[in-house]
């Protein structure tokens, strides 16, 4: 029987009082609140660990390489502990012939009760042959392995949309996951690549709870998708005050003004980035000077320049758009200024009035 979460740790010499210190904040980076650390604790305790199939098709391991730097639940706690990896042919010691054969051990042994992650997508011109995993194409692993799994996680925005892969003209016919599997829940992760710890929460909610977390109409978690980047980016106030770079490098660029005439898709992508940030909370694109390029939402490949900005983005009412404010803006300052010199005139002949 597989080994539970607990007794893992417990092998490893870890205390008692730190596994619940390891429940409390996986219950905080999930957003639960304190009554929900007792419900973990029990579920680590008592569950078996999670059997889990990565597969890999067309993509760039830009996911792979996130999820390992997860700072909490660190990755090694998730693979090591929390979960079983039992295929993930980028991390894995077996090749070849061995660790092919550990796919169908699983899907056998476990039937009904893994999880099938994927990272990248499947090709369907020339019969798959553009992504080839063991000597056959990937689209068949997919369906084999998606056959008599629990359910799958897309991780990245190439098995949730298609991304590069999937940009015109797509002559391998790359799709996402979900136009080639249709009954089976699928949790879309998207991004290039996707939150560490975004991806390493969604792996610990399902291994606590046991089942999928609430899912917006996309089919990405609520948790970490129903918001724009928009809505927190801390340069949201310079957006309401009109005030926007215009210009890479110029006075407002230095001053971290809002980047949404340099293209920022923040106001109509939907991510953690602004809040949750990069790898332990350090920083994330916009952050770091450049604008969000939307790159977790479908179709971001195929939406122009990154640096195109967006239009009839309005603000202060509907009839208002960011060229409208800046001059209005500039239009009041003008107006106020006008107006001072009127009144100091005024006074000034006043007071020269009554001197005479």
């Amino acid at each position: 029987m597989t080994e539970t979460f607990y007794e893992v740790l417990r092998r490893q010499g870890i205390s008692r009082r730190s596994f619940l210190k390891f429940c409390s904040l996986t219950a905080a980076s999930l957003g639960l609140g304190p009554e929900f650390v007792s419900t973990m604790a029990n579920a680590l305790e008592t569950k078996p660990r999670t059997p889990v199939l990565w597969l890999h098709g067309l993509e760039c391991t830009c996911c792979s390489e996130a999820f390992i730097r997860s700072a909490h639940p660190l990755a090694s706690d998730v693979i090591l502990s929390m979960i079983s990896l039992d295929y993930d042919d980028t991390i894995m010691a077996a090749a070849g012939h061995q660790a092919e054969a550990i796919v169908d051990e699983i899907i056998e042994k476990y039937a009904g009760n893994y999880i099938l992650a994927c990272e990248g997508n499947p090709p369907l011109n020339e019969d798959g042959m553009y992504c080839i995993i063991g000597g056959k194409p990937y689209l068949d692993q997919l369906k084999k392995a998606a056959s008599n799994c629990k359910a799958i996680i897309s991780w990245g925005s190439c098995a949730s949309w298609g991304c590069v892969q999937a940009a015109r003209p797509n002559p391998t016919q790359a799709v996402p996951i979900h136009k080639v599997i249709y009954d089976k829940p699928i949790i879309k992760v998207p991004g290039c690549p996707p939150i560490p710890e975004v991806m390493t929460a969604i792996i610990t909610y399902i291994a606590t709870f046991e089942k999928l977390p609430e899912l917006d109409r996309q089919g990405r978690p609520k948790m970490f998708y129903s918001q724009r980047i928009h809505d927190k980016c801390y340069r949201r106030p310079h957006f309401d005050a009109g005030q926007f770079v215009e210009q890479w490098d110029d006075e407002s660029a230095r001053k971290g003004y809002c980047l949404y005439k340099m293209g920022c898709k923040g106001p109509t992508t939907y991510n953690a980035c602004s809040t949750t940030r990069w790898y332990g909370g350090t920083s994330f694109p916009i952050q770091s000077g450049h604008g969000c390029i939307g790159c977790s939402e479908d179709g971001f490949w195929d939406n122009g320049s990154f640096y195109n900005r967006l239009t009839n983005i309005n603000q202060f009412g509907v009839e208002a758009n960011a060229d409208e404010i800046g001059l209005a803006t500039a239009g009041v300052v003008g107006a106020a200024v006008a107006a001072h010199a009127a009144v100091s005139a005024v006074k000034r002949a006043r007071t020269k009035g009554g001197n005479e």
